[in-house]
């Protein structure tokens, strides 16, 4: 069995599927990525059961694993994913993980015919006909803190003479998430109520939030899990990681800053967190592994989060762009406006030294679990994961574009998170999108 970054025919940038959509230059779901979900037809009564992507179509899962299109242990894959939910398709780990995907691309290929080709043929529906929803049974969350520049810009706001806390280089920062707010692309939710103090103030307020905030980041899913008390080393940590989706990580900044002493994040982020529907496996993102540098001057990872093949190709260069839709151009029919881009491959800690850290305590991690990348911000002009870097601390608004601007969110925002990888010589791999919207506070 190949690692998941390791190059191997499913990579192969020529190779063209029989599903018309897939072979579009700008698609996100050509043959090499094949990301997994949990869908319906939309409006529907039907059970939810996995789904992989391929050009604009869904392959049904469910349907897959009643006919003999696949054979061993990509059919007992297929079988798993025909689930409501994917953690035991994720417990079975990488070697069916890769049989699974390696089986659908030989019988999705153009040059590929016959009666196994038929029968899938029939199990593919249009994703303009489904609607998803969360595609595990997510037992856990974890946002972590491991953008070097996001920290850099909000530091700076906060204590100016000492913007970085003095673990930050040390250690992968990060919290205990809320698991039942978290909601699929397309959610809608209120703006949070809290308590708050304003600036210059003797007491704080309870009133809605007034510097509501998104969160550029990524999800990274558990695969396999590990038992209580036996960590996860850094040359292991990849073999228990599946895949990665957006995840937009609201903050309601007012009510953030005012209760995060002593013990960090509640309120503030407890009341939302959206996620994209589609998981792009590991296997698919191999071409786009980078090395893993530190700055010149920076500590060196300790013994345990340092390992050859981290420093060697740690580093994921996953393009990510951050659009915002008002209610006004809405109303005009105008596209989004662009508030950010950057790319993942910035991040300060990868995703090894996460799953390696959280276990090295002794936590058990669970097949299906979710960890937060941290916002994700980059370090040139325009980079900045969040608004309240962009818009520096709400006092320098955002242009959208329309004549309308903006410091922090505003009731009708719709944030959309976007991804992709490409490079010359290899194939498109993208991500679909994640988009939350937000209705006003109850009672206001």
């Amino acid at each position: 069995m190949t690692t998941s970054s390791e190059l191997n025919p499913t990579h192969n940038a020529h190779a063209r599927s029989w599903v018309a959509s897939a072979n579009a230059e700008s698609c996100d779901f050509p043959i090499q990525n094949l990301p997994f979900a949990v869908f319906r037809r939309a409006g529907s009564s039907e059970a939810f059961r996995g789904g992989v992507a391929i050009g604009d179509q869904v392959i049904d899962m469910a349907r897959v694993a009643k006919t003999d299109c696949l054979d061993g242990l990509a059919h007992a894959a297929a079988q798993n994913c025909a689930k409501p939910v994917l953690n035991d398709f994720f417990a079975m780990g990488p070697a069916a993980w890769s049989a699974l995907r390696h089986g659908l691309f030989e019988l999705l290929e153009k040059a590929f015919y016959g009666p196994k080709v038929d029968a899938l043929r029939a199990c593919l529906i249009p994703q303009s006909e489904v609607e998803f929803t969360v595609p595990t049974q997510i037992g856990d969350y974890t946002d972590f803190y491991t953008s070097l520049d996001h920290a850099m810009n909000i530091g700076v706001m906060m204590r100016p003479d000492d913007p970085i806390t003095s673990n930050f280089k040390w250690i992968p920062i990060a919290y205990h998430g809320r698991v039942s707010s978290i909601g699929v692309s397309g959610q809608k939710y209120r703006r949070p109520m809290g308590q708050a103090m304003a600036p210059g103030a003797s007491a704080p307020v309870y009133a809605p939030c007034a510097r509501l905030d998104y969160e550029l980041e990524l999800g990274i899913y558990i695969g396999t899990g590990n038992a209580q008390g036996e960590p996860i080393a850094i040359k292991d940590a990849e073999k228990h990681i599946f895949g990665i989706c957006l995840l937009n990580d609201w903050s309601a900044r007012d009510i953030q800053f005012w209760e995060m002493a002593p013990l960090g994040p509640f309120l503030g982020k407890n009341f939302c967190t959206t996620i994209s529907p589609w998981i792009v496996t590991m296997e698919a993102l191999a071409p786009y592994r980078q090395a893993f540098t530190r700055p010149a001057g920076d500590p060196q990872p300790l013994a345990y989060l340092d390992d050859a093949a981290n420093k060697a190709q740690g580093a994921i260069d996953i393009s990510l762009e951050v659009l915002l839709e008002s209610d006004k151009l809405r109303a005009e029919g105008k596209p989004p406006a662009r508030l950010s881009g950057t790319s993942f491959k910035h991040q300060y800690w990868t995703i090894a030294q996460m799953v390696t850290h959280h276990t090295m305590g002794g936590c058990n991690l669970k097949s299906g679990d979710l960890l937060g990348s941290g916002t994700i911000s980059g370090p040139g002009e325009g980079q900045a994961g969040a608004m309240i870097e962009l818009a520096y601390g709400g006092t320098r608004p955002v242009p959208l574009g329309n004549g309308e601007t903006r410091g922090f969110l505003h009731d009708g925002d719709a944030v959309i998170l976007r991804g992709w990888c490409e490079k010359p010589g290899h194939a498109r791999i993208g991500f679909g999108e994640s988009k939350g919207t937000i209705l006003p506070a109850i009672g206001k």
